[in-house]
């Protein structure tokens, strides 16, 4: 499929920037920030010597579609939290979820050696929550009106699969292999 993760860089900043400025990305999302080259400087140079996560750009066939990351890796207790966002929406739709959800896990288990992936999504987001379901995610917790956004309080729903899960249940799917950087 062409698809392949690469760590950001500096001139990754103001793509990300405005993919994060997008309505139909933002709407998944716990802020609607307003973000300035300036403050991407300042949140990248963050990132890059925050031995607890990491970011890549999702590109597919070469073009920058979107972004994913591992955050709050926590060695000792081997889980971490990921979360993804395709700022391209027209790639929205492709199977590339399938793609990332798989390879992500691959990652997480077997090269960082980690026991478990959680992730938190926005209860109204019922297709992220469907996928990661799909692929042996689990629902364990409702954050009650955890998030206000927009005038509004949000529940958001808890998410986690371990890697004996993983492993018991990675041969039911069939995937393309990425390249991570």
């Amino acid at each position: 499929m062409g698809l392949e993760l690469k760590k950001i860089n500096q001139d990754d900043l103001e793509l990300i920037m405005n993919w994060r400025m997008k309505p139909e990305v933002t709407k998944y999302m716990y802020t609607d920030p307003i973000l300035t080259m300036e403050t991407q400087l300042v949140w990248f140079n963050q990132i890059i010597n925050d031995n607890n996560s990491k970011y890549w750009i999702i590109k597919f066939n070469n073009a920058k579609i979107g972004l994913i990351s591992l955050n709050n890796i926590d060695y000792k207790n081997k889980r971490c939290y990921w979360a993804y966002y395709i700022g391209d929406t027209s790639f929205r739709g492709k199977g590339i979820a399938t793609i990332l959800e798989c390879n992500i896990y691959d990652y997480v288990f077997y090269i960082l050696e980690l026991n478990k992936l959680c992730c938190e999504v926005l209860s109204f987001n019922e297709k992220v929550i469907s996928i990661h379901k799909k692929f042996g995610s689990e629902i364990e917790g409702v954050l009650k009106q955890h998030i206000f956004k927009n005038g509004k309080f949000y529940d958001v729903i808890t998410m986690g699969i371990t890697k004996d899960k993983w492993n018991n249940i990675r041969k039911n799917y069939v995937y393309e292999n990425i390249k991570i950087e």
